[in-house]
This record gives structure tokens, sequence and C-alpha cells, in this order.
């Protein structure tokens, strides 16, 4: 259906290089739009203003313009909040938070230049949850993803610039290895997944598309759960 699709359109994915936002990257192309990774693998470190200013000029400048950011870098700490270091909670402020921010606000201009755009945060179901287990920085970084969209959809509105965020669950990436690699743990994830299935990435990406796309037009400053049922507890 042509409000699925993405023909025209150049997106640029922080994070694509793995994991949620390598799948966003494919499913952004499979709907026929052009996607661009900015990734510490790729050489840009989206927490340096700099350096995503420079990207995001060259995107530009090699593509015409910016219609589409997803913000999908992240990090995570966990431990107990009293073993947490102020660097390491820094670092996941840093790239989880401030770097939305920054690539947001340095995309926004290109977006109006076009006449209006499509921004998708990665929440995550931790921003509405105190979680099930210690990850205060993750939690609040995420906590704070989900009211700076509804800050952003409400400022950029007159914009044509849209902004939504996704809120996936646990999924099988690189940053969750550590919860999917011990039983015992995932015992514990799966008590919390009333569908008793987690989402895989691609799952994820199909949201990112679908908010995205001219199939969501009418949707601005919400979070979408995909979360296999974790939230509705």
């Amino acid at each position: 259906m042509e409000e699925f699709r993405l023909e025209g359109k150049v997106a640029v994915v922080t994070g694509g290089a793995s994991g949620i936002g390598a799948a966003a990257v494919r499913f952004i192309q499979k709907a026929g739009g052009s996607a661009i990774s900015l990734d510490i693998a790729t050489g840009c470190d989206v927490t340096d203003e700099k350096a995503v200013a420079q990207a995001l000029a060259e995107v530009e400048k090699q593509h015409g313009g910016i219609d589409i950011l997803v913000n999908n870098a992240g990090r995570a700490a966990r431990k107990p909040a009293t073993e947490l270091a102020r660097e390491e909670w820094q670092a996941v402020i840093d790239l989880n938070l401030t770097a939305v921010f920054l690539c947001s606000r340095t995309a926004m201009p290109y977006m109006k230049k076009r006449g209006g755009g499509s921004i998708v945060n990665l929440a995550s179901i931790m921003g509405f949850s105190g979680g099930i287990f210690p990850n205060a920085s993750y939690q609040a970084s995420k906590g704070a993803i989900v009211n700076l969209t509804r800050a952003l959809a409400l400022e950029w509105a007159p914009d044509n610039i849209r902004v939504n965020a996704v809120a996936p669950t646990f999924v099988r990436t690189e940053l969750t290895v550590p919860i999917f690699s011990n039983a015992d743990t995932m015992k514990r994830v799966m008590h919390h997944t009333p569908l008793g299935r987690l989402p895989e990435p691609e799952e994820i990406a199909a949201a990112i598309v679908y908010l995205c796309s001219p199939a969501a037009r009418s949707i601005t400053g919400i979070t979408l759960p995909v979360d296999s049922g974790f939230l509705a507890r």
C-alpha cells in the first residue's frame, strides 16, 4: 500500500550498523527509502555535536535533503545505583539522551526545508517502568526520551515535523547479550512477557517504518510499545 511506502525519502539512522538500527536501515530501504547509518563503527560519534553537524551536512549534499531521523544509538550500564560510577552514568545519558537531542536539533532545519519530516526515537519499556533489574541510568534516560519526544512533537508540529518513539521490550541485540545468555535471567524476563515470546529487531524496525510513513501522518508525540504485553500488567 502506498501509505506505507517511503519512496524518495532520505533517512538517517544512528547506531545503524547492528541490531535494531541495522534492521531499521533494511526496512526503510525495503519501503523504498534511502537509509544512511551514523555509527561509531562508520566513523561518527553521535555524542559529538560537531561530528553530527558535519555528517548531516554531507548527507544533504549527497542525497539532496533529510526527511527521516531514527535516533537508535544507545547503551546501558546494568549495575546497582550504589555501584554505578558517575562516569558510567554520564556515558549512558550522553548517548541515550543528549545525542538524541543533538541529532534531532541538527536534523530539524533540513526537514523544515523539505516541508516536513519524521523523527523516531528509541525509548524502551524502561521509560515507563522501574524495570526488573538494576539499571538506573538507562531507565532515567529512556523516561526522559518519552517526554523529550512529546516536547519536540509539540514544538515542531507547526513545521510539519512529526516526532514519535518506539518502546521495545527485551530484544536480542549486542546490548542484551548478558540477559539472553543467562537462563535464570531469561526465565524472569519471560515471567513478565504475557505473549510468551519476545520481538525480533525486525519487528521493532517495522514499527519504526510505520511511524515514518504517510500512514502515520496524523500521529505525533506518542511512544509506541512493542513489548509482547510487558506494560499491560
